[in-house]
């Protein structure tokens, strides 16, 4: 395994980052009943000129390949298949620019030497530009402060970048500055020799007050903008969890929860809370199921509209001096007054 495809495993990826790939244009194709047993990807072709005259075949398939297609909220994912009468919808995504610019924004610095920095990523800030955030990411930050210096290992649109947090989870985060630190940290976390914790506030609280989940995630089959516990398939990821506290008396409305991961899959922990019927707070993707009234009046009241997700720990051995590090970062300040408000319940 190389460090890119380790960094690609083992990614704390971030859906509306990696979703953003879905935000764009949306093509509605309709295939006419004499269209049908054609071979798709040929069928589309022959109505999309006018609403995508850009589209060649080529980038057809390969935007079915990677399932933006959908067919009665079905995703299509392979153009060979035979076609069916009805509508299609297909999602182009915005273009972006081929390179982050520096931008002169705060960061909130916790280490940093000649070969990686630390810092506490604030919720609302992407880890890097993608379609629909083009900018004011980290990675525009980190150009600024670091200049030339940032690891360029990750790519044009992503220097420095080992890991990821959610865009609205706020926390500890590590970006190389040289290209050396940008493999020893890869290896690491393809190695799961990172010690990360998280701060999670849940809908209700989960059965047992402390366990481990050990599952397979992969994208869900019915929505590419979702990841899904899946039965087969996907990447297997544990997180070790423990309730801190329950808020509302004998039967909890909301709970915090220490959430330690062996793998970093994207939406892990989102993905497992919401498995053990215990959704984070604002999570607008995996929050089924509405929250105690008390507990959405609070979230009304605190116009808290984020995951309630922190990244409160980070640990490493440093790949170049091999110094022991370790990281701590209290919740912000939204989190925080939606604990308070909690005890009060």
């Amino acid at each position: 395994m190389t460090p890119q495809d380790a960094q690609d495993e083992d990614i704390d990826d971030d859906l509306p980052e990696a979703s953003a790939q879905s935000d764009g244009q949306v093509v509605d194709l309709n295939l006419p009943p004499d269209a049908a047993g054609e071979r798709l990807d040929r069928a589309l072709m022959a109505v999309l000129g006018e609403a995508a005259p850009d589209i060649s075949r080529a980038r057809l398939q390969a935007l079915i390949a990677e399932g933006r297609l959908t067919f009665e909220n079905h995703i299509i994912t392979d153009g060979k298949h035979k076609a069916k009468a009805g509508q299609y919808s297909l999602t182009i995504p915005a273009p972006i620019a081929a390179l982050p610019q520096p931008q002169n924004l705060a960061l909130d610095i916790l280490y940093e030497d000649a070969h990686l920095i630390v810092v506490v990523k604030p919720s609302g800030m992407a880890a890097h530009p993608a379609p629909g955030t083009p900018d004011s990411t980290l990675v525009n930050a980190l150009l600024y402060h670091c200049g030339d210096t940032l690891s360029g290992i990750g790519g044009v649109l992503r220097p420095g970048i080992v890991h990821r947090l959610d865009k609205d989870t706020s926390g500890v985060m590590v970006a190389a500055k040289s290209d050396a630190a940008h493999h020893g940290l890869s290896a690491l976390f393809a190695k799961h020799d990172i010690g990360r914790a998280y701060l999670a506030i849940v809908r209700g609280t989960p059965k047992a007050t402390k366990g481990t989940v050990t599952t397979q995630i992969g994208r869900s089959h019915h929505d590419r903008k979702k990841m899904a516990v899946l039965r087969a398939g996907g990447r297997e990821a544990t997180t070790h969890y423990t309730v801190q506290a329950s808020f509302g008396g004998a039967k909890p409305v909301a709970s915090l929860i220490r959430c330690e991961l062996e793998t970093g899959r994207t939406h892990q922990i989102r993905v497992h809370m919401a498995h053990l019927g215990a959704p984070c707070l604002g999570d607008p993707v995996y929050g089924s199921g509405a929250p105690a009234a008390p507990v959405q009046a609070l979230l009304r009241e605190l116009n808290f509209t984020r995951q309630a997700l922190h990244a409160t720990h980070l640990a490493f051995i440093h790949p170049i001096t091999g110094e022991a590090l370790s990281f701590d970062a209290p919740p912000p300040d939204d989190f925080q007054s939606l604990l308070n408000g909690l005890t009060e319940l």
